[in-house]
């Protein structure tokens, strides 16, 4: 699909901990508030732009901030509800796109490529923005271009909570008049170097032999001229989140036959629940999720009994598929996580142990290990066997 042009989308929930904390407590709004650590030896977390008037940025010591601006209203915090947000946050997006990397607890990338056929790029991310925005009351500023640092550089530039798409063969125009302290990595050494040679915009990087660059900064060197050019990254790292398990995969023609995607589904719940036991793990969580061909994608999860059993397992994914599949629907993915993760050692079930079938699964696993995965498979994923076969 190289073909196609590449829609990258970059999200960054605006002084996200100030904003969270002014959802909890609505006379905060219009006010410096700084979020961080103790007035002697902490750190400012985020602040919010009235603080930023008076020249407060993240990571500045706490005794310098508060010297800048006396007055402000100081928090220390509450990152469990700053973790609830920015999953309701992440929750939308995933169910919203066909591919996206959460950066870091407020800024997420998604890959929207090939999704111009079915809608417009430009106008579904501001929708998405703005659905965003209704669900969760936070402010968020993002970029669509076509790549991954140069959608950040024009989030940047959208703050605070605006939108900014930087079109398809115009990356140059938006670049090149910037300050080259704006380019995403460059620190104030890297500035002040590349400023002794003369270079005060991305134009001057741009227009620079790459060979000086490179013999001046190495690779970093290079790095930057091919950013000064538009050419970067367009790779985004779809995952599930941590302390989870998870195996998904995309048909190479969309699906429709309910017993195919029972056998699908059947074998990725065998593979996740044989990694489970590789780990030693049990689940106490099991999610679906289905990406039909027009990239739609919807999940659902349930809590369970804590198992690793594929009998139980395959059930219980069945059960939960049958509730959000449209019957006839045309898929393209589908997927099964685990989470709520823990150690095998505790009791699956406090009223019906199952300690001997686990005991009977990790046998089969040990077959596995030995001869091959395919060497044990379930019944219902088995391929029939050709009479000359034993």
């Amino acid at each position: 699909m190289t073909d196609q042009q590449p829609y990258i989308v970059h999200f960054d929930l605006d002084s996200f901990f100030v904003a969270v904390e002014v959802l909890m407590d609505p006379s905060l709004k219009g006010k410096p508030v700084i979020v961080g650590g103790s007035a002697n030896r902490g750190v400012v977390s985020t602040c919010s732009y009235e603080a930023r008037k008076y020249g407060v940025h993240s990571a500045m010591p706490m005794q310098r901030a508060m010297r800048l601006c006396p007055h402000a209203v100081v928090l220390r915090g509450n990152h469990e509800k700053y973790g609830y947000y920015s999953k309701m946050v992440t929750e939308i997006i995933a169910s919203k796109v066909p591919l996206y990397q959460k950066a870091s607890i407020d800024e997420f990338y998604c890959d929207l490529t090939g999704m111009d056929r079915f809608f417009g790029v430009s106008r579904y991310t501001r929708e998405l923005r703005e659905y965003i925005i209704r669900e969760t009351g936070l402010p968020i500023s993002c970029g669509l271009s076509s790549a991954k640092f140069i959608s950040k550089m024009a989030t940047n530039e959208a703050k605070p909570n605006g939108f900014l798409e930087i079109p398809h063969g115009r990356e140059k125009e938006f670049l090149w008049p910037l300050e080259i302290g704006k380019i995403n990595g460059v620190g104030r050494q890297t500035e002040q170097r590349l400023r002794k040679l003369g270079l005060h915009t991305i134009r001057d990087i741009a227009l620079t032999p790459r060979d000086l660059l490179v013999g001046q900064l190495g690779k970093w060197g290079d790095d930057l001229w091919q950013k000064s050019q538009g050419i970067g990254s367009r790779e985004v790292e779809g995952r599930w989140d941590q302390k989870s398990m998870s195996h998904e995969t995309t048909f190479h023609e969309n699906q429709g036959h309910i017993e195919f995607l029972y056998k699908k589904l059947t074998a990725l719940t065998e593979r996740n629940a044989y990694d489970l036991r590789q780990d030693h793990k049990l689940t106490g969580c099991l999610t679906v999720k289905i990406r039909y061909s027009d990239f739609e994608t919807t999940s659902r999860q349930e809590s369970i009994p804590y198992t690793a059993l594929d009998d139980v397992l395959i059930g219980k994914a069945k059960a939960i598929f049958d509730k959000l599949y449209q019957l006839g629907r045309p898929v393209r993915l589908i997927g099964v996580r685990f989470s709520q993760l823990a150690d095998d050692g505790m009791q699956m079930d406090l009223f019906n142990r199952q300690d001997d079938k686990l005991n009977l699964y990790k046998a089969v696993d040990a077959i596995k290990n030995r001869f091959g995965k395919e060497a044990v498979s379930n019944a219902a994923i088995s391929k029939p066997r050709t009479k000359d076969k034993k």
